[in-house]
C-alpha cells in the first residue's frame, strides 16, 4: 500500500557507492504521480565511484550542469537522459565526493496497472528490467533531478533482504579503460527482472 513504509533515513546513503549499491538491493523504490503510485523492489544496481572512476560522469571531478548534483550531499537524486531514456541514480558518500548508484532494474510491486499503461504491449518482465525501462514504467523523469530520495514523490523504503547477491562488471561502459572491468554491478541472484 502507498506509504506502507517510511523512507530510509539519510544516514543510509552516507557511505561509498560500492557499499551502498548492494545494500539497495531488495529496497522498495516508490514514485507518487498524479495517476497514482508505482513501486518496485530494486534488484540491480551499479556503483560509480566518482573522481577516480573513468566510467563515472564525474571522473576527474568534472563538474557540469548535469553532474553538479553529484557533488551535493548523499541522498540527492541524479537523473540524466541517455539516448531517449531517463536514468536514475542516488548520490552517495559525502559533499564534494561525486559518487552515485545507478538503479538498473526493479521487480514491480504496487501500481502494476500503471506500469502496464506506460509500457504498453510489453510483457510484465520487460516493464522494469533495465534502467530506462523502470523510469518509464514508474513515471520517474528529469523533474526528479536534485530531489531528496528520503521524501515524496520519489523515495526508497525497506523491502526484503536478498538471499544471494551476485556481482560483475558494469554494462555499456566500454570506453572507460580499466574501469569497465570493475565488479561494481550488483544484482539479486536469479531474479527474473535483472536486465540481463
Amino acid at each position: 500500500m502507498a506509504g506502507e513504509g517510511k523512507p530510509l533515513p539519510i544516514e543510509f546513503y552516507q557511505r561509498p557507492s560500492v557499499e551502498l549499491a548492494p545494500l539497495l538491493l531488495g529496497c522498495l523504490l516508490v514514485k507518487e504521480t498524479d495517476e497514482g503510485t508505482a513501486s518496485g523492489f530494486i534488484v540491480e544496481t551499479e556503483a560509480y565511484m566518482g573522481a577516480d572512476d573513468r566510467a563515472a560522469h564525474s571522473f576527474g571531478n568534472r563538474r557540469t550542469k548535469r553532474t553538479e548534483i553529484m557533488f551535493h550531499e548523499a541522498g540527492r537524486i541524479y537523473t540524466y537522459v541517455m539516448h531517449t531514456h531517463t536514468l536514475m541514480n542516488v548520490v552517495a558518500a559525502d559533499i564534494g565526493i561525486p559518487q552515485a548508484v545507478l538503479i538498473r532494474a526493479a521487480e514491480p510491486h504496487e501500481g502494476q496497472f500503471l506500469m502496464e499503461s506506460r509500457r504498453p504491449g510489453r510483457p510484465p518482465r520487460e516493464w522494469t528490467n533495465g534502467p530506462g525501462k523502470l523510469t518509464k514504467a514508474m513515471g520517474i523523469s528529469m523533474n526528479d533531478y536534485g530531489g531528496m530520495i528520503t521524501e515524496p514523490p520519489l523515495y526508497i523504503t525497506e523491502g526484503f533482504t536478498p538471499e544471494h547477491i551476485s556481482t560483475g562488471p558494469r554494462i555499456r561502459i566500454d570506453n572507460s579503460g580499466e574501469a569497465r572491468d570493475y565488479p561494481w554491478r550488483y544484482w539479486v541472484t536469479g531474479n527474473r527482472y535483472v536486465s540481463r
